[in-house]
């Protein structure tokens, strides 16, 4: 993690920095922030955020629009 601003974080993942919108990614949005930079890389390009129960991989954080099921809060 390499920052978190009021519109989403910079996760740094394969040598660069990836974006990760709230609005793509809501589970974040509202997070305290240790449990947001407090995230694993378990295999290379997939991301654990154990504090948080969130699991990522690359393609899904580049691509959210192939995978189409999202957080709704009810």
């Amino acid at each position: 993690m390499t920052n978190v601003s009021r519109h989403g974080l910079w996760l740094f993942a394969e040598g660069r920095e990836i974006f990760l919108a709230y609005a793509e990614f809501p589970w974040f949005k509202d997070a305290p922030v240790s449990s947001v930079f407090n995230v694993q890389e378990p295999s290379p390009g997939y991301f654990y955020w154990p504090d948080l129960d969130v699991d990522l991989g690359i393609e899904t954080i580049e691509h959210p629009e192939r995978f189409p099921l999202k957080y709704r809060r009810i």
